[in-house]
């Protein structure tokens, strides 16, 4: 699917991505992912049992993130003409892990939240980079996904 023929139609234009992930086994957490032709580690600093041979998982969650956000950004400038020459993303986010490890009641065991510092370099006045700020605010996947309750359904099968 092109971006031509997602503008040429009113009809839905879906895609799905899948993501395959697998233990290493005989690790403790060293988890091997295959995303369509593209395949890495994730794991967990040697601090909480893993053996640091890959970014966390929520490391990749803001990973994700900031890389929707350029891309977004990039697309959306296209879109509007609005000219860019550099787009900068910095995350950060706080987790308490005794909610992973389920060492206190009530507390979660994700991101108590989430900070996106955005850096946008080029000539346009500040209200070409405000319209800019506000599309990809509305069009980016992986902050919707962040954003919003998206239903998640698990099947588990025990063999």
């Amino acid at each position: 699917m092109t971006i031509t023929e997602t503008q040429t139609t009113a009809a839905p234009q879906r895609i799905t991505p899948e993501v395959q992930a697998r233990l290493v086994s005989g690790t403790a957490t060293q988890v091997r992912i295959k995303a369509g032709e593209h395949a890495f580690t994730i794991d967990e600093p040697e601090t909480i049992g893993g053996t640091n041979l890959g970014a966390t998982p929520v490391d990749h969650l803001l990973a994700a993130l900031g890389a929707c956000q350029v891309i977004t950004y990039q697309v959306w400038a296209d879109k509007l003409g609005v000219a860019v020459d550099a787009i900068d993303i910095d995350l950060r986010g706080d987790i308490d892990l005794r909610g992973f490890f389920g060492t206190a009641q009530g507390v979660r065991p994700g991101f108590e939240g989430i900070q996106v510092f955005v850096r946008l370099t080029g000539p346009e006045s500040r209200e070409r980079y405000a319209e800019l700020v506000a599309a990809v605010a509305e069009h980016c996947p992986v902050l919707d996904n962040l954003q919003a309750t998206v239903p998640v359904t698990s099947t588990v099968t025990i063999a």
